[in-house]
């Protein structure tokens, strides 16, 4: 315990003494740049900074001009030019994003570049692919009736058992479940990757996938392609003539125009919960790592006394946003296996 105790003194003492070098060359320092940064996509792949050099992994820029036609380029020449912009295209430094000067104005183009978001969802996607046909070669090779599955197999099949048994057989029912269990898993373990990678502070990690809200807004829009069209007799019954005194009905629809509304809420309220949810968390932790540059542009002992209170806050604030990432793609995989049961009215009855 006192080894531990030690250890804990050391590391912060460490980066006490690290961050107040770097205040002392950094006086220009910005929160809002860091937090929006991270916070928003990139062109490129921000790795690490000292004084004025950068080191970042540039990213194809794919678009489309007015009039031009199709370009494909490295982000970095964007960078190089700076304002002056590369074959009429620039960034703006106001929202990021890249326009083309077309005369006298400054239009935004087809833009299929693929940006730091893109390559993560990548990172991401091919993780799952590794970690599911490792898991599916382990069931191909062993007997499954006389061999349990162990180690990293048990614990990826502990997870699949809970989305399946505790989330997906009791929101939709014995009798419609299976169609939609890759659907529901596939949306449990991306967003809970995505979301451990994004709490990951350097590279193959650190984006901000589901604090993105174009993001949440697809996934969303998916479940609510999977709740409408797949929706029984008697679903859509509810939503156009709900079982209601016939005055809510007609002449004025009233009861139907709610449900309406409720159907285009709920994948909605999905989007905002898993964007703000994700966004509030890494706004937090940057906020607090934050603390320790600005203390120690004010005083060295204040900042050296408060940058372990930071420390230990933020790594207090990391941890609980592990927790968060699970708990939020729970939530995801849950709701739209609720409205998706919903969605089969009939099914609770039979079962």
């Amino acid at each position: 315990m006192r080894r531990l105790r030690f250890l804990s003194l050391c590391i912060v003492l460490l980066c006490s003494f690290s961050v107040s070098g770097f205040a002392e060359t950094k006086l220009n320092f910005s929160v809002k740049d860091v937090i929006v940064g991270h916070l928003s996509d990139s062109y490129e792949w921000h790795m690490a900074s000292w004084n004025d050099f950068h080191l970042t992994i540039p990213l194809p820029v794919i678009v489309k001009g007015e009039n031009s036609g199709w370009h494909c380029f490295s982000s970095s020449k964007l960078t190089e030019a700076g304002d002056r912009g590369y074959e009429n295209f620039y960034i703006n430094s106001q929202d990021g994003k890249i326009y083309e000067r077309v005369g006298t104005e400054s239009r935004r183009p087809l833009d299929l570049s693929i940006t730091k978001n893109v390559v993560q969802i990548w990172i991401a996607a091919a993780l799952m692919l590794i970690i599911f046909l490792s898991c599916a070669h382990w069931y191909k090779k062993k007997d499954v009736s006389s061999d349990s599955p162990k180690g990293f197999v048990g614990f990826i099949e502990m997870f699949v058992n809970m989305v399946v048994e505790d989330i997906v057989i009791p929101s939709i029912g014995k009798k419609h479940y299976r169609p939609y269990v890759p659907y529901i898993l596939t949306l449990f373990f991306f967003v809970f990757t995505v979301n451990i990678l994004g709490l990951i502070p350097f590279f193959p990690g650190g984006a901000n996938v589901t604090g993105n809200i174009s993001i949440t807004l697809f996934l969303a829009f998916c479940t609510f392609l999977a709740v409408n069209l797949f929706g029984n007799r008697e679903y859509w019954k509810e939503v156009f003539w709900p079982n209601v005194p016939l005055f809510l009905k007609c002449p004025i629809p009233l009861m139907p125009i709610i449900e309406i509304i409720g159907v285009i809420s709920k994948p909605f309220a999905l989007m905002v919960r898993l964007f703000a949810n994700i966004m509030g968390g890494h706004a937090v932790i940057l906020s607090l790592t934050c603390i320790i540059f600005i203390t120690f542009q004010v005083s060295l002992v204040i900042g050296t006394s408060l940058s372990a209170i930071s420390f230990l806050l933020m790594i207090f604030m990391n941890c609980i946003e592990v927790l968060v990432a699970f708990i939020q793609a729970y939530v995801f995989a849950i709701l739209s296996s609720v409205f998706i049961g919903l969605a089969h009215p009939k099914v609770e009855e039979n079962n």
